[in-house]
């Protein structure tokens, strides 16, 4: 079974955890075992009655209320340009550290248009950007990357490894899920119409019972039905199944949004949080009858209604395998599990939510909703617990706030205030600007949950805006830049890469929404490409891409020889050689003048100029001598092929 990142690993052993408290738990199934059988128990609820959380688990960090203080008096007021600043800057003069100064307004275009499109500026913009004098050219820049299409694109594909969404089951047959891919259109459309994320949190969960006649609310809850499941089972298997795809809802839910690993739970009190199974149970009630279905909806992109894969309940289910063998896709009550042992139910669970998330004087009732007048067809306990999730001021809307900004601030910084972006429990790393992570997230609330005010604030920010100088004594003071004195240089991701080099080639097919597809030999952004987990794509991979089967909140990222030789020798990197020079219709100098700003932004350096026309005159000899009557021009793809094999092209400074 897989585990969220942060669980432990040990969650199905026959040990007690240290400290468990669930020593009523072990003495029953003690019992059970000494008295010679091992059958399917129904055994009191009261077992998993567990004490309130205590001061000392509310009072950890990322549990507390928000602490949303002013931003502090600094020394060296000019370099700020907002709040972020001072809290950056305060820390850098507690330590007698002084940041970097502003880069270059070519470096400034480049790492904005990769933060926030994923993709490399457009011929012309560099020069138009350098001839802006405007005190708000930087800042007006920021807001028309913010009013592209393409922002949607690349923010969606970032929240699609959150949510491990895939267009198949995997397992044996990996069956396909044809019409998966709206949930991904729903995220496009979300990022680019700036949807209140407390909103994208409710209907990612229950869209389909709060806006039940909205389209992007129904497609939204596709986020609950993304997850593995098998599509072999035997009657022994039934139930087990269901628990385990139960357990992938709510797990994928308590990391995405709380920075939780809530299914290190299922089997015992979590070891780490106070996170008893009680809780896990109660929250796992949510989902009981929730299941993979369609219904036929049109978006405002459509022409025509289209089936779209939600995850509700009372719709026709989705056909499986064992549907002839009375598989019955879900069950009508969710049970208390020992040792998370369908075997060994302990009661029906009801729906609640996390103890150490609410406030004190709260009572759980301010969450339940009933379904209104006439409705029969869901519970509303998936509404019940959206709302719970996203209350700021007695519910865990505090913690949902501070895991988001900490996402965006890790793609664009490269590293999140908080390291372990889907862990922010014991076990995760502290934050590095505590103060500055509760004041983004109370800047996010104040804002009305609307997160292109934060990334505006993020990158119109000095300590965004720095250059990447560094220096051995400030290393010495602080080695792994925690405290953000310089720019960190970040390489690009596998989806970013590929999209760069069919925009500079100019191939890149604008096309938005609609079905994917598995060949990678087209042109649409990377974001369209289907997810098919028995089928990744290959050159997507060598990049590390994620393998789509638990919520990746930070990718790892390798460097290896096979990326090197994808650019030299493969027929897919020669192919994007050869469209970029076509592209070049100048000759001499200037041709390769206009191949170093549509792949770089920037024009040859006077050492580069001597290079290329060294390597240019070799290579067109060596084809000559070889008989080519195209020398001249296969040693210009040469040059691009090399040029797109830079290390600069797939960096950011």
């Amino acid at each position: 079974m897989m585990r969220a990142e942060g669980c432990d690993q040990d969650t199905r052993s026959d040990e007690p955890a240290m400290g468990s408290r669930q020593q009523p738990v072990a003495m029953i199934v003690a019992a059970v075992m000494l008295s010679g059988t091992l059958v399917a128990q129904e055994l009191p609820g009261k077992a998993f009655a567990v004490s309130p959380p205590s001061a000392e688990d509310r009072a950890f960090w990322s549990f507390r209320p928000l602490e949303i203080g002013q931003p502090p008096v600094v020394g060296n007021a000019d370099w700020c340009r907002n709040g972020v600043d001072r809290f950056i800057l305060s820390r850098l003069e507690q330590r007698g550290l002084a940041a970097n100064d502003r880069a270059d307004r070519r470096t400034l275009l480049r790492r904005a248009c990769f933060s926030l499109l994923g993709l490399p500026p457009r011929p012309g913009e560099l020069v138009a950007f350098q001839n802006e004098h405007s005190p708000a050219a930087w800042s007006d820049l920021v807001d028309r990357l913010l009013a592209s299409p393409r922002y949607g694109e690349r923010w969606a594909r970032h929240w699609m490894d959150v949510a491990r969404f895939a267009e198949s089951g995997g397992f044996e047959h990996d069956d396909d899920r044809p019409n998966a891919y709206h949930y991904r259109d729903f995220l496009v459309a979300a990022f680019n119409g700036d949807l209140p994320f407390d909103r994208f949190v409710r209907w990612q969960l229950a869209g389909d019972e709060l806006a039940p006649e909205d389209p992007l609310a129904l497609m939204a809850t596709g986020f609950l039905g993304a997850g593995v499941f098998p599509s072999q089972l035997t009657e022994a298997e039934f139930e087990s199944a269901r628990y385990d795809e139960l357990d992938d809802m709510v797990t994928t839910t308590g990391v995405a949004f709380l920075g939780l690993s809530i299914g290190c739970a299922r089997c015992h009190d979590h070891k780490y949080d106070p996170i008893p199974s009680r809780d896990y149970y109660r929250l796992v009630s949510a989902f009981t009858t929730a299941i993979r279905g369609e219904i036929a909806t049109k978006a405002d992109w459509h022409h025509a209604d289209h089936k779209v894969l939600v995850t509700s309940e009372g719709l026709p289910k989705l056909k499986h395998h064992a549907d002839g063998r009375g598989f019955p896709h879900f069950y009508k009550q969710t049970f208390f599990l020992s040792r998370g042992d369908v075997r060994r139910k302990q009661g029906e669970a009801d729906v609640g939510f996390l103890q150490v998330l609410i406030s004190p004087q709260a009572a759980e009732s301010r969450w339940r909703r009933a379904a209104p007048p006439g409705w029969t067809r869901t519970s509303f306990r998936r509404a019940s617990l959206a709302g719970w999730l996203t209350d700021v001021e007695q519910g865990a809307g505090r913690l949902v706030a501070r895991v988001i900004v900490n996402r965006l601030w890790h793609h664009h910084f490269g590293r999140g205030l908080v390291e372990t972006t889907n862990d922010f429990g014991r076990q995760g790393e502290r934050p590095s600007h505590p103060d500055l992570l509760d004041w983004l997230a109370g800047e996010l609330i104040r804002g009305g949950w609307r997160l292109k005010p934060i990334h505006r604030l993020l990158l119109t920010s000095s300590v965004y805006c720095q250059d990447g100088r560094v220096d051995e004594k400030r290393q010495q003071d602080d080695l792994e830049n925690r405290l953000w004195w310089h720019r960190p240089r970040q390489r690009l991701e596998a989806e970013a890469i590929r999209d760069a080099l069919l925009s500079v080639s100019a191939q890149l097919d604008p096309t938005m929404f609609g079905k994917g597809s598995l060949d990678e030999a087209v042109t649409r952004r990377s974001v369209y490409l289907t997810v098919k987990r028995s089928r990744l794509a290959p050159t997507m991979m060598l990049f590390d891409w994620p393998e789509h089967l638990v919520s990746i909140g930070r990718r790892a990222k390798t460097t290896t020889a096979s990326q090197a030789l994808a650019f030299m020798n493969s027929v897919v990197g020669r192919g994007y050689a050869r469209a970029l020079e076509t592209r070049l219709a100048l000759e001499g100098e200037k041709a390769f003048e206009q191949a170093w700003q549509l792949a770089l932004a920037r024009e040859p350096r006077a050492d580069e100029r001597t290079m290329i026309a060294d390597f240019l005159r070799r290579q067109e000899q060596i084809y000559r001598r070889a008989g080519r009557t195209d020398a001249a021009r296969t040693a210009r793809v040469d040059l691009c092929q090399a040029l797109l094999g830079m290390n600069e092209f797939i960096y950011i400074d």
